[in-house]
């Protein structure tokens, strides 16, 4: 059955944001003292929502649930006015929107960022994208790999399970998929790489934005 939606996730996948969330989080770091971590280290902090980032960034001594939480309100404010500095859409991403939409394929996007921050990148990197639904994290609703925003993205579009296609560069967005009874593709351009999706089962594992096309 060929499909009618695509979602994608956001960091990683539509969009390399690691720069900025990068600078963000080692400000807010340092201006508590604490250590700064290279680029590359946070390619493995990201992707399961920005608590868990400040968690991981953060001394192990120092991580409790409330501490966290009062260094992400900190953080994220940080983000927010430097939250496009840097980032960019992977070479070939608006092309495949394009081509997505001019055959009548739906596409929706479902991010464990929060939801005011993932909306604003959309609309300022894709201002000419009809998307079926945009979601990022939201209060009282549980981050992937749970399905429930995959759920409310196929109830906001209107399409079936098997009619849906799930977009994703990490393990956390492969079980988000099999989670939902959603097909599953694996990117290798974004964060964690080729032996992380097929560590987790992608159904496909793509190396271009093209090649996505060819499986809807």
């Amino acid at each position: 059955m060929s499909k009618k939606l695509v979602i994608f996730d956001l960091d990683g996948t539509l969009l390399d944001t690691i720069g900025d969330l990068a600078a963000a989080c080692n400000h807010t770091l340092a201006a508590h003292g604490y250590p700064e971590h290279p680029l590359d280290r946070y390619r493995l902090f990201v992707g399961n929502g920005m608590s868990k980032l400040v968690e991981r960034a953060l001394p192990p001594e120092v991580r409790t649930p409330e501490y966290v939480e009062r260094i992400r309100g900190e953080f994220v404010p940080y983000y927010q006015e430097h939250i496009a500095e840097s980032t960019r859409p992977y070479e070939g991403i608006p092309a495949l929107l394009e081509e997505l939409a001019a055959r009548g394929v739906a596409v929706a996007v479902a991010s464990n960022k929060y939801d005011e921050g993932t909306r604003r990148l959309i609309a300022a990197f894709f201002p000419g994208v009809r998307f079926a639904a945009v979601l990022g994290q939201r209060t009282g609703v549980p981050t992937k790999p749970d399905p429930a925003i995959v759920n409310d993205i196929l109830c906001a579009a209107g399409v079936t399970r098997e009619e849906t296609l799930y977009v994703g560069d990490s393990g956390t967005d492969m079980r988000t998929a099999r989670n939902a009874g959603v097909e599953s593709a694996g990117v290798t351009w974004g964060f964690r790489g080729r032996e992380e999706l097929e560590a987790e089962g992608a159904d496909h594992i793509v190396d271009t934005p093209a090649a996505i096309a060819a499986l809807v």
